[in-house]
């Protein structure tokens, strides 16, 4: 049987990082740290498993075609255009400061410049992949440093294109004149041009001819196709594949079916991009990197900190609050996967020397490793910088001292439609947001809205909250929130505290912090779910209510699958027996035809009320004792399972003597 090495090494580098990556996630390590580790064990420099990478190179380079692709599905041009002037700002400031500075630093070091710049550009970007996973993973996604380390990871993905285009002119400093420049700019911008313009004109009336198909094969196809096509077209021109990549998710990204063509290529990306960045661990020397430990570890230690400290000042500037740089900056201060784009493309150029790409993948391999424990620290961090320098506070418009008022912490959606409420009913309220943009916009509908940082005490003090009836926490950040609740509950020991959650791990945590209410959102919403069903069975209203009461009165044990103690279990059947409802069609013979209800007697003689009565389809809610029942209303019996079972007896007509039982 033929061999088939290429076959062969792919098992091994399955085999060997499928169990590497397994481990890293019961670390919280990045899955991204695991395929390097891989690569360094079985590659040709470690324990040679995969002795010659060549195949292997090749199927990374469709890796990276894949990666910068997805990259472009996902850069939407309009969510670019809402990312706000805050995001925008810092993103700018980030990229250009980073990028100078480690210019500047290369230099004193004695590098060329060309070097210098283009470690500058590596040194820029930061792990969209690994910064994401973590906060949505925290659940932070939403939150005020959520969003903005999103919004800066998307526009430093965006600087790869121009850094990709001057890859070339930095290699050769002898074609590196204006005019290079110029025409290298020029000839991508005009094929851009020409890309973007025929597959607006060609390529949705594509895709929409093969949706109608209903052939999901087709789709896959095409955009696969589109993908690899214009990778290639762009190389003939003399550009990279991966810009080419790029560009194209760019162009599918406006397309209404972008949101599929994702979905059918992300096992395509997923797969390519383990190789990758297998691959790229490969060309580690273990020896190189033992020889250079010491340097290593102060690389890693100084990109952190140049990286973490230009961001966390920026965002301070901008925002004011040091626990959000504090967070921003633990988010993205890793060198990320574009930079490996960027090293692979420098590797055969004299950009980057074997020694110095050795130094930069252990850096950038460490570095993500890092990241989960400095975000994990950050809170800390900015707590102490907040004790060591204070924050800007921002006073409200003057007024007099508030008293029994609301206090609402975090402008979002929930925030805001209390405080739309609150305004309408008349009810005094302040808020507190972190979000500057957010501010801004509510200043401009006259909200009575501050600017800071609800964890600081002195920031609670500008919204009066050592007087405020009630507290309302609708914010996404988990710590955050944990923190709020305690330092309020130091202030004002007497408001009502009501605080929004999104984990079930958070609920008994606050409530020992001071909450008087915690909303988890999950269980609400099944709360609601259950409601609504048992709404459409028929169910009444008022066992409707009695379950919601006593699993919010139960802190959402019985959702959190907690076993009830058995006294609750016993009040529960006791409350469902006794506000059992019934109802009973009025027979002709029936006694209590033609007789008010105050005659018939019912609740003397039984115990059960008549809680409303239906004629002809028209409901009579509460009758009174002189209310005439007639022969086809419907009676709404209330009462338990005895008493009920005495009423309709009662009820039932009079049989004749001898007549048999039904």
């Amino acid at each position: 049987m033929a061999e088939a090495p290429l076959l062969r090494d792919l098992v091994v580098l399955f085999a060997t990082a499928i169990p590497i990556v397994f481990i890293f996630h019961r670390l919280n390590v990045p899955s991204i740290v695991g395929f390097l580790i891989a690569g360094v064990l079985i590659g040709p420099n470690g324990l040679g498993l995969i002795k010659g990478a060549d195949d292997v190179e090749r199927l990374a380079e469709l890796g990276v075609v894949l990666l910068l692709f997805v990259v472009g599905l996902e850069l939407s041009l309009e969510q670019l255009t809402q990312l706000g002037r805050t995001v925008v700002t810092a993103a700018a400031l980030q990229v250009l400061l980073t990028a100078a500075l480690t210019t500047a630093l290369m230099s004193a070091a004695g590098l060329p410049t060309a070097q210098a710049i283009f470690i500058g550009f590596v040194v820029v970007h930061s792990s969209t992949a690994v910064a994401l996973k973590l906060l949505a993973d925290r659940g932070e996604i939403d939150s005020a440093h959520g969003r903005l380390t999103a919004g800066i990871a998307v526009i430093q993905d965006l600087c790869v294109v121009p850094m990709m285009l001057l890859v070339p002119v930095l290699a050769h400093p002898s074609a590196a004149s204006p005019l290079a420049i110029t025409l290298t700019i020029a000839k991508a911008a005009v094929l851009v041009a020409v890309i973007i313009v025929a597959a607006r004109m060609l390529l949705p009336r594509l895709l929409e001819l093969i949706v109608r198909l209903r052939i999901r094969e087709l789709l896959t196809g095409a955009v696969v196709l589109f993908c690899l096509g214009t990778a290639w077209l762009t190389a003939q021109f003399g550009l990279s594949l991966a810009f080419g990549a790029l560009v194209a998710g760019l162009v599918i990204s406006e397309s209404e079916y972008s949101h599929q063509a994702v979905a059918e290529i992300l096992p395509f990306r997923d797969t390519f991009n383990s190789i990758f960045f297998t691959s790229v661990g490969m060309l580690l020397h273990l020896d190189v990197v033992v020889q250079h430990a010491a340097a290593l570890l102060g690389l890693t230690v100084a990109a952190i900190l140049l990286k973490g400290v230009l961001i966390g000042t920026v965002i301070g500037a901008l925002t004011g609050s040091a626990r959000l740089a504090a967070l921003v900056a633990a988010a993205l201060c890793q060198i990320g996967e574009l930079a490996f784009v960027l090293a692979r493309l420098a590797t055969s150029s004299p950009l980057l020397s074997s020694l110095h790409y050795d130094l930069f993948l252990a850096v950038s391999v460490v570095s993500m490793a890092a990241t989960p424990f400095l975000l994990h620290a950050a809170p800390s961090i900015a707590h102490l910088l907040q004790r060591t320098r204070g924050q800007r506070p921002e006073p409200l418009r003057p007024k007099d001292e508030l008293h029994g008022h609301v206090v609402i912490i975090g402008y979002g959606l929930n925030g805001r439609n209390l405080a739309r409420v609150l305004r309408e009913t008349g009810l005094r309220y302040r808020i507190l947001e972190l979000n500057p943009d957010v501010v801004a916009g509510a200043r401009r509908d006259q909200e009575p809205i501050i600017f800071g940082d609800a964890t600081r005490a002195d920031l609670l003090h500008r919204v009066h909250i050592e007087h405020a009836h009630v507290v309302v926490v609708a914010i996404s950040d988990a710590a955050a929130t944990r923190r709020i609740v305690a330092v309020i509950r130091q202030l004002n020991p007497h408001a009502t505290v009501i605080v929004r959650t999104r984990y079930v791990a958070e609920i008994d945590t606050l409530y020992r912090l001071g909450a008087t209410e915690v909303i988890p959102e999950e269980f609400e919403t099944s709360v609601e779910i259950f409601a609504r069903v048992l709404r459409r069975l028929r169910i009444p209203r008022n066992v409707i209510n009695v379950q919601i009461d006593l699993i919010r009165g139960e802190r959402y044990g019985m959702l959190r699958g907690l076993t009830l103690p058995r006294q609750s279990m016993h009040d529960i059947q006791h409350l469902l027996a006794a506000t059992l409802t019934e109802t009973y069609l009025v027979d002709p013979s029936s006694v209590a035809a033609g007789r008010t209800i105050a005659d018939l007697g019912l609740r003397r003689a039984t115990g059960v009320t008549i809680i409303a009565t239906v004629r002809g389809g028209t409901p009579v809610t509460n009758p009174g004792p002189e209310h005439r029942i007639e022969a086809g209303d419907t009676l709404v019996l209330l009462g338990n399972h005895n008493e009920l079972d005495r009423a309709m007896a009662r009820l039932e007509p009079k049989r004749a003597a001898g007549e048999d039982s039904p």
